[in-house]
């Protein structure tokens, strides 16, 4: 090739095309990658033919207190940054956030969500074009529903029903991981934890039909990540373990964090691992019974965090002072980090959060607190008059 031919996309060798595809782990970027031309769609498929289809079948944490009998559901939720590819439509043209929980089984209808409060929203125009947008996938989350129906009848047929008619999440569920998790994995491949009850921590895999308890001597779990392909847990002491996936085995990564908050959490930033660990007002209510939910909050109130970040080189956590540029926000169902000055309603060097159902601000800054709705543009304007 001459210095300075170009190539168009169009044109690269088709032998290259599966290659290129197949490393593609977004099912978004797939679809970009597809809709080059007939060539490229052609070459690969959109997902694989046994890849996870959501929601699940997923065994119940409280199995003999199911309502109705009928099983739980593993269903799927993804961040997505958007930004509108027409910059004359807004006076600001940053990007914004919104979770989207797609329904595979059912034609790929979705609903869309907070991705801080995780309440449900709708999209102020009748249809969302992914194609009217940049956009650029963050993160998933995972939840786990009952559903209700008249009847106790509940058959394979009828998954399709489930993010159609009204379902309700599973009381005592604090965090739910899958992994692997892509168009291209095989679902007998996927495994999931569970933390449950408040602390216990369990494990299924795909067709399981109970969860297995990891842990028998521990029940204080309070956060679990997926961090650089391995499944990483902390405890309310501090104490930061990785899962032996083969053999369910906890092994200790680091020596104690020390911190003395009240609730931990993980949160991958830039490659890096981070734990907030949340000082609240008084002791956190836990489950202390296998007991089946319908509703329920801890009263607890936040009053500080502490981020602490682990430095790989010396093999220590070290208290973070700032976040920089990143902003933290610690959802119900996943913890994630963005870049604040590139998304509207977002702050530097801010920790956001829900408490008693409000959606809360924590600035590093200052240690400032404040309710979203007292800041100026705090929020995506365009998702506030449509929560439900």
């Amino acid at each position: 090739m001459d210095d300075g031919e170009r190539v168009e996309w169009s044109e690269l060798p088709k032998e290259l095309l599966p290659t290129i595809g197949k490393n593609l782990d977004t099912r978004i970027d797939i679809v970009r990658f597809r809709s080059v031309c007939n060539t490229w769609r052609s070459s690969i498929p959109l997902f694989h033919s046994n890849s996870p289809r959501f929601p699940l079948i997923f065994p119940s944490p409280y199995p003999a207190l199911t309502p109705l009998r009928t099983p739980a559901y593993l269903c799927q939720s993804t961040i997505y940054r958007l930004q509108s590819l027409n910059t004359s439509s807004t006076s600001s043209n940053k990007a914004r956030l919104i979770k989207v929980e797609q329904d595979s089984n059912s034609g790929g209808k979705f609903r869309l969500f907070d991705p801080i409060s995780n309440r449900r929203t709708r999209y102020p125009s009748k249809t969302l074009n992914f194609f009217d947008f940049r956009v650029v996938e963050l993160t998933k989350a995972y939840t786990l529903r009952y559903q209700l129906r008249a009847g106790s009848s509940t058959s394979t047929n009828e998954i399709e029903q489930v993010l159609s008619v009204s379902d309700i999440s599973i009381f005592g569920v604090n965090k739910v991981v899958m992994f692997p998790n892509s168009p291209w994995t095989n679902v007998n491949a996927s495994a999931a934890f569970v933390i449950f009850n408040d602390g216990k921590l369990g494990f299924a895999k795909s067709g399981d039909e109970e969860l297995i308890l990891v842990d028998r001597n521990s029940f204080d779990y309070d956060d679990i990540i997926v961090y650089k392909g391995q499944f990483y847990v902390i405890n309310s002491l501090g104490i930061v373990s990785w899962i032996d996936q083969s053999s369910l085995k906890l092994v200790q990564f680091l020596p104690p964090l020390c911190g003395l908050g009240s609730q931990k959490h993980l949160v991958e930033s830039c490659g890096a691992l981070y734990v907030v660990d949340r000082y609240l007002d008084r002791e956190r209510r836990r489950v202390e019974n296998d007991a089946f939910y319908m509703g329920g909050e801890d009263c607890a109130e936040s009053i500080g965090f502490k981020v602490y970040r682990f430095d790989e080189e010396w093999g220590r956590w070290e208290l973070n002072e700032s976040l920089g540029d990143q902003a933290f926000v610690l959802g119900n169902d996943c913890c994630f980090s963005v870049m604040a000055k590139e998304l509207s309603g977002y702050k530097r060097n801010c920790i956001y959060f829900t408490d008693q159902n409000e959606t809360r601000v924590f600035s590093l800054e200052d240690n400032s607190f404040g309710y979203l709705s007292y800041f100026e543009d705090s929020h995506p304007s365009w998702l506030l008059p449509n929560l439900l």
